[in-house]
């Protein structure tokens, strides 16, 4: 059997179901851990070793994440590779240049992983996400920001929920409703206490 025998077999049994949810978008999702998780003891059984490596890449005047996907035939060095770009943001506020660039490399590899699986994400986050975004310039790397630090503590889950009741909203739907100088102003008070 040769490496695209092993590979479709490994593409039909592969099942990396949507099990994250974003509690402002109401959508869910399935990230590159999720998938990488669930595909492992499939190569495993075909003997398939994959690997996954980012490069950074000037294009024009904006760098991009390059993902590339790579798996190898066990017994015969065989190999096949599937690539992904993501941009890394113009704007950094509320993020260090480390999460930027690791934000670009998640989306990268999560559908350099897609292409070299075929895992179809016409539904996922990026076509399911129906937030109502009354301002469209809102900065998306400042709500991710704000998203992260009340995924992971408590005080600024709170500032958030306090600020968004003052604002008139009940849940975090209200997040995308405010305007860039209030999202501004929300993860000032929530990085003054993380």
């Amino acid at each position: 059997m040769n490496l695209y025998q092993k590979l479709l077999r490994v593409q039909t049994q592969l099942k990396a179901p949507k099990n994250q949810y974003n509690i402002f978008g109401k959508y869910y999702y399935r990230s590159c851990e999720d998938i990488t998780e669930a595909v492992k003891p499939l190569l495993a059984e075909e003997n398939l070793v994959m690997t996954i490596s980012d490069e950074l890449i000037l294009i024009g005047e904006r760098y991009y994440v390059k993902a590339t996907v790579t798996v190898i035939d066990g017994e015969t060095g065989e190999k096949h590779e599937v690539h992904a770009y993501a941009r890394e943001a113009e704007s950094k506020k509320g993020m260090d240049e480390s999460q930027i660039t690791g934000a670009a490399s998640s989306y990268a590899r999560k559908y350099a992983l897609n292409g070299m699986f075929a895992i179809d994400d016409t539904k996922d986050s990026d076509a399911t996400n129906t937030h109502e975004n009354n301002n469209q310039n809102i900065d998306k790397q400042t709500i991710a920001a704000i998203t992260s630090f009340i995924k992971r503590d408590d005080k600024a889950k709170n500032i958030a929920v306090s600020f968004l009741k003052t604002k008139g909203f009940n849940n975090f739907d209200g997040l995308y409703k405010l305007s860039q100088a209030e999202v501004d102003e929300l993860l000032d008070k929530i990085k003054e206490v993380v």
